[in-house]
């Protein structure tokens, strides 16, 4: 692969997804397949055309097969992935619903990807990108992560890389208080914002989210898209600041994995310079198409099925 358009890098993990409608508590029957933020986002933006390369550590497992195997056949470029011997890969187990809320199990304690140090970072080509995209779940999963995360982002802003992040906040791996710490300076060091209502707000202190997207914007990001789930999203770059509406979607699947999709959705069209509002358009479209699968990855479109999906006449340019 020549060098790549965007790079990311974090947690990947095996996913069991108990079938749907049925309750975690109650579920017989899974099916296994795969998980992560960044590598849903690495995933959605292979499909629309990009040039894409992973870094990370997975175990020396069937998971860590199953994730290698996965980007490759996806085109994204695993060369800077890790296989740690003494490591497992994280796993997770989750229901699916359209209307309720969600169980998820998590075992990635101890696991590989909470090993990642910056030196497993150092075969990933940032300098030659055009975007790095990162998100708050990395710096959460331990202190290597943590300052990994860090180093990549300096990386990026000492070669002029625009950096986009999503904070996703998790408070299962961190306190709010210990998390604003560190997801705050990410944000502010940002080109591009990419951040839920409630997150947005909350690293901002602010009310809504046009508040908290000017918020961003005078401190230095370059654009900003706060998801409002399906009160659509508020968008603004400014010059402009709009709302999009969500994409109606007739019956929802799985919510899962919907925020990474809109957060490449965003970056790709962003990347190809296209108007703000087509910036969000693309996004809402490729968001409100993955949760009419089951799983982070089925629902994900090509190029070509997004243009459809946009009333478009011609493919999103690759």
């Amino acid at each position: 692969m020549s060098a790549p358009e965007i790079v990311t890098f974090g947690e990947a993990m095996g996913l069991f997804l108990a079938d749907a409608g049925t309750p975690l508590a109650h579920a017989r029957r899974f099916t296994r397949t795969l998980a992560g933020a960044e590598l849903n986002t690495a995933v959605a933006l292979a499909r629309l055309g990009h040039a894409v390369a992973f870094a990370g550590r997975v175990g020396d497992d069937p998971f860590g097969d199953d994730v290698r195997a996965t980007l490759r056949a996806e085109g994204v470029d695993a060369g800077a992935l890790r296989v740690d011997p003494s490591a497992p890969t994280g796993l997770l187990t989750r229901d699916q619903h359209g209307e309720r809320r969600l169980r998820v199990v998590y075992h990635r304690a101890g696991a590989a990807g909470s090993r990642l140090t910056a030196g497993d970072l150092a075969a990933l080509p940032i300098e030659q990108a055009r975007a790095l995209h990162v998100t708050g779940i990395t710096p959460a999963l331990g202190p290597t992560a943590r300052a990994a995360t860090l180093a990549a982002v300096e990386r990026a802003r000492a070669a002029g890389v625009p950096v986009s992040f999503d904070p996703n906040f998790r408070a299962r791996l961190w306190s709010a208080e210990e998390a604003a710490k560190v997801l705050r300076p990410l944000a502010l060091a940002a080109d591009l914002v990419l951040a839920g209502e409630e997150e947005a707000c909350w690293l901002s202190g602010c009310d809504d989210a046009a508040a908290a997207a000017t918020w961003f914007l005078r401190r230095g990001a370059r654009a900003v898209a706060v998801k409002r789930g399906a009160r659509g999203a508020w968008v603004a770059d400014g010059e402009r600041a709009l709302a999009i509406a969500a994409r109606p979607v007739a019956l929802p699947v799985d919510p899962v994995g919907a925020g990474d999709a809109f957060d490449a959705g965003f970056l790709s069209a962003w990347l190809r310079e296209q108007p703000l509002e087509r910036c969000g358009a693309v996004a809402a479209a490729v968001g409100a198409a993955c949760v009419q699968s089951a799983g982070d990855l089925a629902g994900l479109p090509t190029g070509a099925e997004l243009a459809a999906l946009l009333d478009d006449e011609t493919e999103v340019d690759r």
